[in-house]
């Protein structure tokens, strides 16, 4: 064996060095966002206007329409959303923490009860001949993991949450001045929420590791089993941020759309309409902080599962650090290849008309790719060994450095083209999206119909891009190549979470720009920025089911290791039962979360229809509606509503695991896997493209497109209507499977020990 390149020391320095420019380069970010002022005052000094003019003229200004009334309402709104975002947050937050106190116990006492919470050192698990640290150890730091991966996760959410209510009033003011000033505050901010997430995962998982190593000191079979822990305090609390939110979000926007637009002919994000507010508090508790976490959560297990396979292979037998740490070397190369991706959309080009909007952030993509490809390749020459071996079920696979480059390259470039199918089946400039508008003619029934066929159809080619980076990697590398993959596919994770906060960002711009009463051309530029913003929010989405199917199946594996299963044979009926139940969950749970988003929506549609009804002069627009009800409504429904899926998915595998054991548990990670992926994938494009579909004929932007509208027409009504069939599919019931499908594969891997030796109690009888 060939030592590495990289020196120990120079891992040491590069990971955390790294990480470090990651959060300055989002502070740094920051600040350029906070130089556009929410007062009135302008700045007259002559040098300042320059690339990113603060002192260009306002269409306001040409139109003669008094400006400073315009800065303060937008302020006054932008500080409801913040407020209502950050109670909403603190309410859900509590409830959580409550969660992971408990689970944190249950942790700790099923792995401590493995070896009767002896403190004697135990033969190790995969060499007999060694002696390692007690059950009780990595008990206790599987918990310290599991709450630091935790905080951690909630921490991500909330940042984003906040970064993004600081900026959507600020873009909407940069909005008159022009579209590009207004994409680059609105792109800069997302970029803030994807560096900080980034760098504080990887900077956290680092320092862990390093502070366990100093007990587990030679021991890194169980140092590695232990930081599997900080994968599950991850994905555990976006379970909750994405289901509480979604839920949130989409009774919010259901009642507003039902009885706004459909019954009261007001248009979108209309002052009047009361669930306005908590609408757009919605898109930040949801699409920000939701996705925050769940993003951090594959982050934080595919490093966890790529670790835990690389300790039993030779780089953990051999002590090799630099080759250890791979997986986090590449997430540290990630970072700057994102950095410098980023300065390609704010600095280096210019938007100037708002049809350079959804390219400039396609080639977001396409750039980060192309980098992080080389950057791969330097990675993989200089924190390799030449050849190693890679522990593959009992056995070990002699592997080249140049093989495990091509398992990071074809994960990173799968997720490239999920994205690109995503974007086609969900952008109203291509054909399939004009196809469910085209069939809004004939009513809302047809709409839904094509919609479902849609999606349906947007399956297969991410299917087989998945497919094919599973043959390769695996062929190549056994369980680690799915790992390193997955992580591939994660690589450019600051890019991807930029592009995808700048949609609820612009979103909020707009609803702000309506209710602040601005002119139409502003509203335009606003759409304009949204309608990207939705596809772009798809295409996140195809990145985190695509990543969530790799990462499950890497920690499957691990899983399958550790519970030292040797084959799971489906022909066997203890398999074969856990995959038909397995494949049965992502329905319950949908079916959950769908019913949830229904019964909160119904309570959202009669409280809104009460107050049209019972307010005097509401319609009119001289008294003022009761928006903290609406906030209200969404609130409890969500927080009460999160608790029963969350429960499914957290006691599916605890369940099954000590009462059917450990074989069964495997073919039912492996059933909720294979169904997981499609229903996920199928139900958010659906929704992406409904709500396209709606936008594309409200834009009227092409001849096809008039002859559909205007607003209020019938086939705009029935768009409207897929619209708001697809909400739940598209931010609630489909994001949050991705959760399902690895937290249950994460969750088995933590107490893997306790079912291997403790588990399958009624076929013990």
């Amino acid at each position: 064996m060939v030592a590495p390149i990289l020196p120990d020391l120079g891992t040491e320095i590069l990971i955390p060095v790294c990480a470090v420019i990651g959060i300055i380069f989002a502070l740094f970010q920051w600040f350029l966002v906070s130089k556009v002022k929410l007062t009135a005052a302008r700045d007259a000094s002559p040098n300042s206007a320059g690339k990113n003019g603060y002192n260009d003229y306002l269409i306001e200004e040409e139109e003669g329409i008094n400006d400073h009334n315009v800065v303060l309402k937008c302020a006054e709104i932008q500080n409801a959303i913040s407020e209502g975002a950050t109670s909403f947050l603190f309410t859900e937050y509590k409830y959580v923490g409550i969660f992971m106190v408990a689970f944190a116990v249950l942790i700790f006492v099923f792995l401590g009860s493995v070896e009767g919470f002896s403190t004697s050192h135990q033969p190790c698990t995969y060499d007999q001949t060694k002696i390692c640290k007690p059950a009780l150890a990595t008990a206790l730091f599987s918990t310290i993991a599991f709450l630091l991966g935790g905080i951690t996760s909630v921490i991500s959410g909330f940042l984003g949450m906040k970064i993004a209510t600081y900026a959507n009033a600020r873009t909407t003011l940069e909005a008159r001045k022009s579209v590009g000033k207004a994409f680059i505050v609105a792109f800069r901010s997302g970029a803030v929420m994807g560096f900080l997430l980034a760098a504080n995962g990887l900077l956290v998982l680092y320092i862990t590791i390093n502070l366990f190593k100093i007990y587990y000191g030679d021991d890194w079979g169980g140092l590695f089993e232990a930081i599997t822990g900080y994968g599950l305090g991850g994905s555990s609390m976006a379970l909750f941020g994405r289901v509480g939110g979604g839920i949130y979000t989409k009774a919010a926007d259901v009642g507003a759309d039902l009885v706004g637009k459909v019954e009261r002919n007001i248009p979108e994000d209309d002052p009047r309409n009361p669930a306005v507010i908590a609408d757009n508090v919605g898109d930040n508790v949801g699409d920000i902080a939701g996705m925050g976490s769940d993003l951090f959560g594959s982050y934080a297990e595919s490093s966890c599962a790529a670790l835990v396979v690389a300790s039993i292979s030779s780089f953990g037998v051999n002590h090799e650090f630099t080759a250890m740490l791979y997986p986090l070397i590449i997430s540290s190369v990630g970072i700057l290849v994102c950095l410098l991706t980023t300065l390609f959309a704010t600095d280096f080009f210019e938007i100037t008309a708002v049809k350079e909007i959804e390219p400039a952030l396609k080639k977001q993509l396409i750039i980060s790719t192309v980098f992080m490809t080389v950057g791969i390749a330097i990675v993989s020459w200089v924190a390799l060994p030449s050849s190693f071996t890679i522990f593959n079920f009992g056995v070990q696979k002699v592997v080249k450095n140049w093989q495990l480059f091509l398992c990071v390259a074809v994960g990173l470039w799968a997720g490239l083209i999920i994205g690109f199918v995503t974007e086609y089946y969900t952008s109203n400039a291509y054909s399939p999206v004009q196809d469910v508008a085209d069939s809004c003619r004939t009513g809302a029934a047809t709409n839904v119909i094509f919609g479902l066929a849609l999606g349906y159809k947007s399956v297969i080619i991410p299917i087989f891009a998945i497919a094919v980076s599973i043959f390769v990697s695996f062929s190549f590398a056994a369980m680690y190549g799915i790992a390193v993959a997955a992580l591939g596919m994660l690589s450019t994770i600051a890019t991807g979470l930029a592009i995808d906060a700048y949609g609820p960002i612009s979103d909020n711009a707009g609803g702000i720009a309506e209710m602040a009463g601005m002119s139409h051309r502003i509203r335009e530029r606003t759409d304009a920025l949204d309608a990207a913003g939705n596809t772009t929010a798809a295409i996140g989405k195809g990145f985190a089911i695509g990543s969530a199917a790799l990462v499950s199946l890497a920690l499957f594996g691990a899983f399958v290791s550790r519970a030292a299963i040797t084959t799971v044979d489906v022909l066997t009926p203890k398999v074969f039962i856990g995959l038909i139940v397995g494949a049965m969950l992502p329905y319950w749970f949908s079916a959950m979360t769908m019913k949830s988003v229904g019964k909160a929506a119904l309570k959202m549609v009669e409280e809104v229809r009460r107050q049209f009804n019972t307010i005097p002069g509401l319609m009119e627009g001289t008294t003022k509606p009761d928006y903290a009800t609406c906030v209200k409504i969404s609130t409890d429904a969500s927080i009460k509503e999160m608790i029963p899926p969350g429960a499914l998915v957290m006691l599916t595998p605890l369940i099954v695991g000590i009462f059917f054991g450990v074989e069964t548990l495997s073919g039912v990670l492996a059933g909720s896997l294979v169904s997981g992926v499609q229903i996920a994938i199928s139900a958010s494009n659906t929704g992406g493209a409904w709500d396209n579909a709606k936008k594309y004929i409200e834009a009227g932007a092409s001849e096809h497109a008039r002859s559909l509208g205007p607003k209020g027409s019938d086939p705009h009504k029935a768009a409207v209507i897929g619209d708001t069939i697809g909400d739940p599919l598209k931010d609630t019931s489909g994001p949050s499977l991705n959760i399902l499908i690895k937290l249950m594969a994460v969750e088995s891997l933590v107490f893997a020990p306790f079912f291997a030796t403790h588990g399958g109690l009624l076929f013990k009888i």
